[in-house]
């Protein structure tokens, strides 16, 4: 009876140590509600921004680290942007992949 106690209570444990260890990648609750925050702020500082069309730039946020994707008119436009972004409170980085449109 012992033995199977054991087996079962190491065979829980070894589970859980699973379970914590492949959570590290994830974010917790609240780094997503910071993220969250960060990405809504930086939207909102585009839309306030006469330089930056906000409708053609997308915003990820991940652990203070913001991603800037899209089509923008000019470098400036793309240069402008990241800036904008930099200077959220909470923004730990900024990954600029804003792409220039091309003139068709």
């Amino acid at each position: 009876m012992l033995n199977k106690k054991s087996g079962i209570a190491t065979l829980l444990l070894l589970t859980a140590l699973t379970a914590c260890a492949g959570n590290t990648a994830k974010e917790s609750t609240g780094e997503f509600i910071d993220d969250s925050t960060i990405t809504t702020k930086v939207k909102t500082a585009f839309v306030q921004s006469k330089e930056v069309k906000a409708t053609n730039i997308q915003v990820e946020t991940f652990k203070g680290t913001v991603q800037l994707s899209g089509f923008a008119d000019s470098s400036m436009e793309i240069e402008r942007a990241a800036q904008i972004a930099a200077k959220v409170s909470g923004v730990k980085a900024v990954r600029n992949d804003i792409r220039l449109k091309s003139a068709q």
